[in-house]
């Protein structure tokens, strides 16, 4: 694959793409920000339609314009929060990207790792790991992030290690992405508390998985 994650990633129940011009555009994206915002500070069993318009400061029914139920405001939050997250990877993995260039795989950790010290991102993807849990459709596009993710660290690593077999390949891509992954609840706060020598033995087995 020649691209990062797909930066628009679909949901079956995404909404109609409503409010097309500046202005609607602006809207939409002020109703997603209170959408993330409740979703951050309630939590998935109270993030419901009726909550975030109170947060947005609009009545239900702007909102339901915008977002006709509440399946559309997940897609439409789901989708916006692993575009962001894709936008971010895409010139670490991307193809043209030069893999064997010195500091490549630093540049790769160091930068997923500084996404970690944002408290309010960590908490969303928290949330949406919560809600993958409960929903397919979410689950279905989490997934889908992953296996894309998943194949650019491959790509990667090809580009580094072209002896190795793909399985190989595929197989430290995964592990990498479950160490960087995991070590966000920690690394967080949300599942404890980091200290330097974790941090240090985290950054050296990130590495040897790259191969630097």
């Amino acid at each position: 694959m020649s691209t990062a994650p797909d930066p628009t990633p679909s949901t079956s129940s995404a909404a109609p793409a409503r409010g097309r011009g500046r202005k609607g555009a602006e809207r939409r994206e002020a109703l997603l920000d209170a959408a993330e915002e409740v979703l951050v500070a309630e939590g998935g069993p109270e993030w419901t339609m009726r909550a975030v318009a109170a947060a947005a400061g609009v009545r239900l029914g702007h909102l339901q314009y915008y977002f006709p139920t509440h399946a559309d405001l997940v897609a439409a939050v789901l989708e916006r929060v692993l575009r962001r997250s894709a936008e971010r990877l895409a010139p670490l993995l991307a193809a043209d990207a030069d893999a064997d260039a010195p500091g490549a795989t630093a540049g790769v950790v160091t930068t997923l790792l500084a996404e970690q010290e944002d408290a309010r991102l960590m908490r969303l993807f928290v949330e949406v790991w919560a809600l993958a849990a409960r929903d397919t459709t979410v689950s279905a596009a989490v997934r889908g992030f992953y296996g894309d993710y998943r194949t650019q660290v491959t790509a990667f690593l090809a580009r580094r290690h072209p002896d190795l077999p793909e399985e190989e390949l595929r197989a430290r891509a995964g592990v990498f992405i479950m160490l960087i992954e995991g070590a966000s609840l920690f690394r967080s706060g949300v599942a404890g508390e980091r200290d330097p020598a974790t941090d240090e033995a985290l950054v050296r087995t990130a590495h040897a998985l790259l191969g630097s």
